[in-house]
């Protein structure tokens, strides 16, 4: 079969390899589609923490299952996504259905090799039912559930200000379920192509650029003083990050969804005064994976317009560079196996 191999940052190689073993509880799945992440482009950068090369990227997948080792309620041929948040099912997390940071979690494309690849063995318990969507949808099931879980986590009410930093892919599905939620949503982004994309496409009221705009003073416009009670940075920017926490209102919360390599700095009387809190959210659970599929089942969610760009298999490397400039409008890169 033929495999991508990420070597080093800013290279790429193709290989054949052989098909990979079929284990105890495991099934095998030939890849229809593989989403490019922002993990992926900044694995390329050399920028992304956690990342080891060589590495083979792919996280957002869809396939047909080719093979079954195990008893489980899916078939050969069927239709399927992942969720390649691969847990030990022991550690404290997982006994407390926190899969999503298992103490010793290993994430496909990240931790190990994912699924650029033309078949990609998985858990069975890991696999997800199409629900009859496209395979184009179901390759957008997991970014769109980190901006799932991390409202879950937010705990919206509605009616709140939720300001969101950065309009990349992540940030466009937070936008969207704090949307879902109730929550009235303020876009922050330096891309005047991503904030046009969440005003036409997700219909978010509010859209900020900050080097156009004074920030601080058009969202305190926009909250009649008060200031968003709910702040997320989706950007894995360090400055992006330590300057929300001046957008925050008295009583907020600060959820850390963007990931980066750094240290996070805060006026410690600053964020005591407001009784802030401050939390992360890290990758998504079964639980998002269901609200997903729901909300794109129920036309909440358009899967449909993410996808700007695509590729097939053959033509990643040559491409893939180019979906790192901005420049070139991408939101979300889509790779068809050939």
């Amino acid at each position: 079969m033929r495999i991508l191999t990420c070597t080093s940052p800013g290279h790429f190689e193709y290989s054949d390899g052989e098909l990979p073993a079929l284990t105890k509880d495991h099934s095998l799945i030939k890849i229809k589609r593989i989403g490019i992440c922002g993990t992926d482009l900044h694995a390329f950068e050399g920028t992304q923490p956690f990342f080891n090369y060589p590495r083979i990227f792919g996280h957002e997948l869809a396939g047909e299952i080719a093979d079954i080792n195990g008893d489980i309620d899916f078939n050969i041929g069927e239709t399927v996504t992942i969720i390649p948040y691969f847990n030990c099912g022991r550690c404290i997390a997982c006994r407390n259905g926190r899969t999503n940071c298992c103490a010793t979690l290993n994430v496909a494309g990240v931790h190990i090799d994912g699924g650029m690849a033309e078949y990609y063995s998985v858990p069975n318990y890991s696999l997800v039912h199409s629900n009859g969507l496209s395979v184009d949808s179901l390759a957008l099931i997991e970014p769109l559930s980190i901006g799932a879980h991390g409202i879950r986590r937010a705990d919206i009410k509605p009616g709140e200000f939720v300001l969101v930093v950065g309009a990349g892919p992540i940030g466009l599905g937070v936008m969207e379920f704090a949307r879902i939620a109730g929550g009235q949503v303020i876009a922050i982004d330096i891309s005047e192509n991503r904030l046009n994309f969440c005003k036409e496409k997700l219909n978010i009221p509010y859209t900020i650029n900050p080097l156009q705009t004074n920030a601080i003073a058009y969202v305190r416009e926009i909250t009649n003083g008060d200031m968003p009670t709910v702040v997320i940075d989706a950007t894995g920017n360090l400055n992006a990050i330590n300057n929300s926490f001046s957008f925050m209102a008295h009583s907020g919360r600060y959820i850390l969804v963007g990931l980066q390599k750094g240290d996070i700095s805060v006026s410690h009387p600053e964020f005591h005064k407001r009784e802030a809190t401050l939390m992360s959210s890290r990758n998504a659970t079964r639980e998002d994976f269901d609200r997903v599929i729901k909300s794109i089942t129920n036309g909440n969610i358009k899967p449909e317009n993410y996808i700007t760009h695509r590729a097939p298999f053959s033509k990643v490397k040559e491409e893939f560079s180019s979906w790192l400039n901005p420049a070139n409008g991408v939101i979300k890169a889509m790779v068809e196996m050939d």
